[in-house]
């Protein structure tokens, strides 16, 4: 079994804020993954909002056990106890334990500081952000809003990070999860974590008709931690980036063109069957017991 530091920027049920941290955490418990600990990070809501609302969650999660540490509260400031437990936890782990981060990069990037080595020690590293052509949703352009949270950050992870696969916002597209069959296998679910899932996720969709005239969100962070547990799910497209810190600004990874330049080889997954990985979503959410 997988063991993995989950370095996330979950809002799940803060009011106009994302869900789908909250629902990738759902997914590796249900999936049985050996969570070594979570730390926070800012992106989709400020630190403090973040750090508590994941305590919260764990608690009604049943989950209080699984360290929790508050991440660097911006890209200036790189002093946190998740960065030195990042070290600590690669160190003790060394060789045998994945790093999946679905937020800004600032405590990776912290942590490397601390490490210059400690992607070295690392079995895999997988993220979610990033674009490689312009985001629209329904005629709208979208904003990357993980690495061009911290665009310094993601070049030195882009750079520096081995056997990394980026979940990009481009290909989470395709993993649209609509209201009326979130209601119908979850809503209408006899096992409480689906009634507790739907609860939770409830403003989500009503927040994206209000936005984008959609009855559905964009699942973005549940596509990583799905590639991360269960990579059958999906074709690697490995190719080689050069990181650019003006695109990064915007989120954007370059890829690289100039033979002789410096770049790193880099994974970045497609959804093999958009059916298939639904299935597995849903089964992931549900075989997580809230009972206990």
């Amino acid at each position: 079994m997988k063991k993995v530091i989950f370095d996330c920027d979950n809002t799940m049920g803060v009011t106009d804020c994302d869900v789908d941290d909250g629902l990738a955490l759902i997914y590796l418990l249900g999936k049985g993954v050996d969570i070594g600990g979570i730390t926070t990070t800012y992106g989709n809501s400020d630190i403090e909002t973040v750090y508590a609302n994941t305590s919260k969650m764990l608690k009604e999660l049943g989950r209080s056990d699984i360290p929790l540490l508050k991440g660097c509260a911006n890209r200036y400031n790189l002093k946190s106890e998740a960065a030195d437990f990042i070290v600590e936890t690669v160190h003790a782990h060394k060789g045998n334990i994945s790093i999946l981060a679905t937020g800004s990069l600032t405590n990776l990037y912290a942590a490397y500081n601390l490490d210059n080595a400690i992607f070295d020690q690392v079995s895999e590293v997988v993220l979610m952000g990033g674009i490689t052509q312009e985001l629209i949703i329904n005629g709208k352009v979208l904003d990357e809003l993980n690495f061009a949270c911290d665009p310094v950050a993601a070049a030195c992870i882009l750079k520096n990070a081995r056997n990394l696969s980026i979940i990009t916002g481009n290909n989470c597209l395709n993993a649209f999860f609509t209201d009326q069959e979130f209601k119908s296998r979850l809503g209408a679910s006899d096992r409480p974590i689906g009634h507790y899932i739907s609860q939770k996720c409830s403003y989500w969709f009503e927040n994206m008709m209000a936005r984008f005239n959609l009855e559905g969100f964009h699942n973005w962070d549940v596509v990583a931690v799905a590639y991360f547990v269960n990579p059958s799910l999906f074709e690697d497209a490995p190719t080689n980036v050069t990181p650019n810190l003006e695109k990064l600004q915007r989120g954007l990874i370059t890829h690289s063109t100039k033979q002789g330049e410096l770049s790193n080889r880099i994974n970045i997954p497609i959804i093999h069957n958009l059916t298939t990985f639904t299935d597995d979503v849903y089964e992931a959410w549900l075989n997580f017991d809230l009972s206990k």
